[in-house]
């Protein structure tokens, strides 16, 4: 070979779903309507003083199987990417998968930048086999469902 054509070294790799040291008990044991999923988003998420993505990620029962913190920003906006939302729904073997997000503020009326990312995750799980069944927002003592809202 001459210089200019030297081999190009490929890397091997893989990838592995590392388990948390924390879990959350859930009784009620399956997602039956947006309430539930807000409780339990609720209950990982907390009241953080900054915006917070995340989901869970359910089988074919609606049985939450695993949660993900895909994003925290800043006080009004957090950067979200289909690609690393389905990323975890994917290594989960997830059906299906609510989204949630708080708003700092206390007001959990959504933006049309809500509007916008659920629509785009909506189509992406669509290609992907992996129905987003709705996108939930957390405000003070209260939430929107983005579903209940003809909003996706």
């Amino acid at each position: 070979m001459s210089k200019g054509n030297a081999a190009k070294r490929i890397e091997v790799v893989s990838l592995r779903m590392v388990r948390e040291k924390t879990s959350l008990l859930y009784p009620n044991r399956v997602i039956r309507s947006p309430k539930d999923a807000a409780d339990l988003f609720r209950q990982f998420i907390g009241d953080l003083d900054r915006e917070t993505f995340c989901i869970m990620c359910l089988d074919t029962k609606n049985q939450p199987t695993a949660m993900h913190q895909v994003s925290t920003g800043s006080l009004n906006a957090s950067i979200v990417h289909p690609r690393e939302v389905f990323k975890l729904s994917i290594l989960s073997n997830s059906s299906s998968l609510v989204c949630c997000h708080n708003h700092p503020s206390g007001q959990p009326d959504p933006s049309p930048e809500d509007v916008e990312i659920t629509e785009r995750l909506r189509d992406s799980g669509c290609l992907l086999g992996i129905e987003l069944l709705d996108h939930i927002i957390l405000g003070d003592g209260m939430f929107v469902s983005m579903k209940e809202r003809g909003l996706m």
